[in-house]
């Protein structure tokens, strides 16, 4: 080959030196901490779970790829930052990749190409994705090494723009868009997830959040009969369907209830004694805090009610919440409600961090198979962030931060006789981080 072929051209000279660029590294991956969310995925068990609810309809004499195989393969390119299944094309002879899904480097077979990935994405039905999205909460309940006393789960939707004539894309006035509204379900204390379910662009309704409620919390008590649970979620999701179900199978709640000329009539009084005492101190806000029952029109009976009124420079502001758990309406409010706010930051990182959103594909159960999968690789990210130490950076560093530092990592990987060589640079600036989550994986139950 002619050398100016071999080189990239254009770089500046160094020093007086010539700078020769040449594709003659040997075998190089960009992904080398791509393994460690491998033996996660190992040790959790998630491609082996999702693989079991599906039904292989190929011929098992020409199978290259295993559904075990190529889940694992595409939750980890979530996991790596390649959202897009057309990343498969470069990344199935990757040497790390390879390691990654049990193939060894150099001698071992290609992996999934993308429209292998596009087959499995249609692949499951209705009925399986209902398994999937039971194996799920599963796996939330064995991420536990003993069970919980209390669980509090976080419910809220979120705005999936669509681009195309997707099924359940609607119109949406608030977002000004067309989009699916998939809502989240985490565990407020642990930041896990437990359900990401597709559905269409609009607010929920009564009966809807029941059935998705009713669905979680029988399968969470399948597991753990006694456990007690609460429920938190935006007014929207302070339906009476809801409620109703929720105290007939003791399930806590506390939803937020939207402000009507009723129940600011009920806090009035409340609203000029916090203006007037504004005025004569020298806080800028004054908050006052009351508890009294409450029926809409749409509910069977009366119900506990919070208020919190805040005067301000801006003018008085009221808002209220409605629950069936016991408490001062200060700690209902400021310790428990306001406590909710986390949930945009769990979302973020599904919807932003693993580009949760690309729910591109024409059918309905296509995109809630996807939904699943980037929910496996917020699995694999928030189990290794749960590695490091307490008092760790790591320990609260954002998805994206822990893939640039920790999984992007050049490696020259060699496939030897006897053993596989993997060797990181010598200037890697988190060689300790590495070492010890390395460490701390090696520790866990296999």
């Amino acid at each position: 080959m002619d050398d100016r072929n071999e080189f990239l051209p254009g770089l500046s000279p160094v020093a007086g030196k010539p700078v020769h660029t040449a594709f003659d590294g040997s075998r190089l991956t960009s992904d080398a901490g791509i393994l460690l969310l491998a033996g996660i995925e190992r040790r959790l068990g998630i491609a082996g779970r999702l693989a079991q609810c599906l039904t292989d309809p190929r011929a098992p004499a020409r199978v290259q790829h295993t559904l075990a195989e190529m889940i694992r393969f595409r939750m980890l390119m979530i996991a790596g930052g390649y959202p897009d299944g057309n990343d498969s094309e470069a990344l199935r002879v990757d040497p790390a990749f390879k390691m990654a899904v049990g193939r060894l480097p150099e001698s071992g077979a290609a992996l999934c190409s993308q429209p292998t990935i596009s087959r499995l994405e249609n692949l499951p039905g209705r009925g399986a994705l209902i398994r999937m999205m039971a194996a799920m909460i599963g796996l939330f309940c064995d991420s536990f090494v003993t069970v919980p006393r209390r669980i509090v789960l976080d419910i809220d939707d979120t705005e999936d723009r669509v681009h195309g004539g997707q099924q359940l894309a609607l119109f949406n006035a608030y977002h000004d868009s067309r989009c699916f509204q998939p809502i989240h379900i985490y565990e407020a204390i642990t930041g896990k997830p437990v359900a990401v379910i597709l559905r269409p662009g609009k607010t929920p309704g009564g009966a809807e959040v029941a059935l998705v409620l009713r669905h979680v919390v029988r399968a969470i008590r399948a597991r753990w009969p006694r456990v007690d649970i609460v429920v938190r979620g935006d007014s929207h999701y302070a339906r009476p369907q809801a409620m109703d179900w929720l105290e007939q199978n003791r399930v806590g709640y506390i939803f937020g209830l939207a402000t009507n000329a009723v129940l600011r009539a009920r806090v009035a009084d409340l609203a000029e004694d916090a203006a007037l005492v504004r005025l004569d101190g020298s806080d800028d806000k004054v908050r006052r805090f009351a508890a009294f029952t409450y029926a809409a029109k749409s509910w069977k009976h009366q119900r506990h009610v919070v208020a919190r009124v805040e005067a301000s420079a801006q003018g008085t502001d009221s808002r209220f919440i409605v629950t069936n758990l016991k408490g001062t309406p200060r700690a209902l409010y400021e310790k428990l409600y306001c406590a909710r706010g986390q949930m945009e930051n769990l979302i973020k990182a599904h919807k932003l961090h693993l580009a949760s959103d690309r729910t591109s594909c024409s059918t309905a159960t296509a995109n809630q198979f996807r939904l699943l999968i980037h929910t496996a690789a917020y699995w694999l990210m928030h189990t290794l962030r749960g590695l490091a130490p307490k008092t760790s950076f790591w320990r609260d560093a954002q998805f994206d931060t822990i893939r640039l530092a920790l999984i992007k990592i050049a490696a020259r990987v060699t496939e030897r006789i006897t053993r596989i060589k993997l060797s990181l640079p010598t200037g890697c600036p988190y060689q300790a981080d590495l070492m010890m989550l390395a460490t701390r994986l090696a520790k866990l139950p296999p």
